[in-house]
């Protein structure tokens, strides 16, 4: 028997960076969504202005959307279909429109309309110009998109598309001197991932027709920067390595663009040897796709010393140092966390603990509650808040003095949580006037009812 242990032990030693993953971190699954023959890459999320959420997931032959919005129900609604692509799919969204890209030849640039979900998606544009027929990645900013690598430019570089009409955009300007694979926006700045160059770029994206390099500086060590992200008091950017080397996770201090240096790389919990992929920052925490190793969270407060706090291992399998496993992942409003594993599929989970930056979910609330629109008076729109003690059936209606409704802004399922929704006068056709918006709230056998007056100047 204690020869027999001893066997076990030096297996156990031996597999150790292989089979290192401890059991998951603070987090809970609430949904894992795989269709039978997909291979899956890149993800990405839109919040209606009803503040429903969906998750948009590439796989091999176009892009499924996700209603992710009443944790009991969470199925797939749509699907735009596009261009054979086993490997390669990124999207990103602006107002209601989604703008998917592929390295397959001729994918071009599809824009999808998601105005009429959750009934369904509509591909309204796939969108060229002369030369373009495919792109490695795609980034926004405001009312820009950004096409990173493929043939979008020579070289592979960066081309600024300007989307202020969401359906018919027009190219600005490139920058080629150096093949981009991804790249973040901020401000009118770009920061290029130039993997096959080694090196982080800095461009000057003011003039939009004239993309400008500021500076470069070298990822080292064991450099192919493939993405970043900025922490949210900008003096620290998060580089993530994607090599067999294996890649990591690099933090530089970016608060003097003549003096970057570097301060610390990170690796998950206890694995050497999973590869970094994808990282997003929200607030204090990062959130990243690091393939083999799944979905890990840091709490990057003090960016110089980042710290995991949470993970979900969406390929328990292994933690080989292959790319295989988690692809891509995005944080909603309402906390909920989504990851694109490659063979795996979508993987829809929450910490056990609230991240400080949502916007309109902040964790469990107490009581059912409705807040005072603001602002009010208004002119055309307005928010309105509320609380759920647990996942309900929500009704909120505008009304006007006299009891006529006029408006429905809400009617179906949330989970519970705080909320903020935007209502639109003009979408109603509602002219000025007092108004009244009422919720109502069924749970089991618990409800709720609240009405609060409003004045709409135009």
């Amino acid at each position: 028997m204690k020869k027999l242990f001893l066997i076990l032990v030096l297996i156990l030693i031996l597999f150790n960076d292989s089979f290192s993953q401890l059991p998951n971190q603070a987090t809970y699954l609430l949904k894992n969504l795989d269709v039978a023959g997909r291979s899956y890459s890149a993800c990405w999320g839109y919040t209606a202005p009803n503040g429903r959420e969906y998750a948009l997931l590439g796989f091999t032959g176009g892009t499924a959307f996700i209603d992710i919005t009443d944790s009991a129900n969470i199925v797939e609604v749509d699907v735009a279909t596009g261009i054979n692509d086993p490997v390669y799919r990124e999207m990103k969204t602006y107002s209601h429109y989604a703008y998917i890209v592929s390295e397959s030849t001729n994918s071009r640039l599809q824009i999808v309309d998601l105005q009429y979900l959750p009934d369904s998606v509509s591909l309204v544009a796939t969108w060229s110009y002369p030369g373009y027929d495919h792109t490695h990645s795609i980034s926004q900013s405001g009312p820009y998109l950004y096409l990173n690598g493929g043939n979008a430019s020579p070289n592979g570089g960066v081309v600024a598309i300007d989307i202020t009409n969401p359906i018919a955009p027009i190219k600005k300007g490139q920058w080629t001197t150096r093949y981009v694979h991804d790249c973040r926006v901020l401000n009118d700045t770009i920061w290029a991932c130039n993997i096959s160059s080694q090196k982080v770029t800095v461009i000057n994206a003011i003039n939009k027709d004239n993309l400008q390099e500021v500076t470069n500086w070298n990822n080292l060590p064991s450099p192919s920067p493939h993405n970043c992200a900025i922490t949210r008091d900008r003096k620290y950017i998060l580089v993530t390595d994607e090599n067999n080397d294996p890649g990591k996770l690099k933090v530089w201090n970016i608060q003097d663009l003549s003096n970057i240096t570097y301060v610390t790389s990170w690796q998950p919990t206890n694995i050497t040897t999973s590869i970094v992929h994808n990282v997003e920052i929200y607030g204090d925490y990062a959130v990243i796709a690091h393939y083999t190793s799944g979905i890990r969270i840091l709490n990057i407060s003090n960016a110089m010393t980042p710290t995991e706090v949470a993970w979900y291992d969406t390929r328990p399998a292994d933690n080989a140092n292959s790319y295989s496993g988690c692809w891509g992942v995005y944080k909603f409003p309402s906390g909920k966390i989504i990851g694109s594993d490659r063979s795996n599929g979508l993987f829809v989970i929450k910490t056990t603990f609230p991240m400080t930056d949502i916007t309109n979910n902040s964790g469990q609330a107490d009581n059912y509650t409705l807040g005072q629109n603001y602002p009010n008076p208004f002119n055309p729109t307005t928010n309105i808040k509320f609380t759920l003690k647990e996942n309900s059936f929500v009704n909120l209606k505008i009304f006007d003095i006299q009891g006529k409704e006029v408006a429905e802004v809400l009617n179906d399922r949330r989970d519970g949580g705080s909320y903020k929704v935007a209502f639109d006068a003009n979408r109603f056709n509602i002219g000025s006037g007092t108004y009244l918006y009422t919720l109502n709230v069924e749970s089991g056998n618990k409800s709720f009812t609240e009405t609060k007056k409003m004045i709409l100047i135009k």
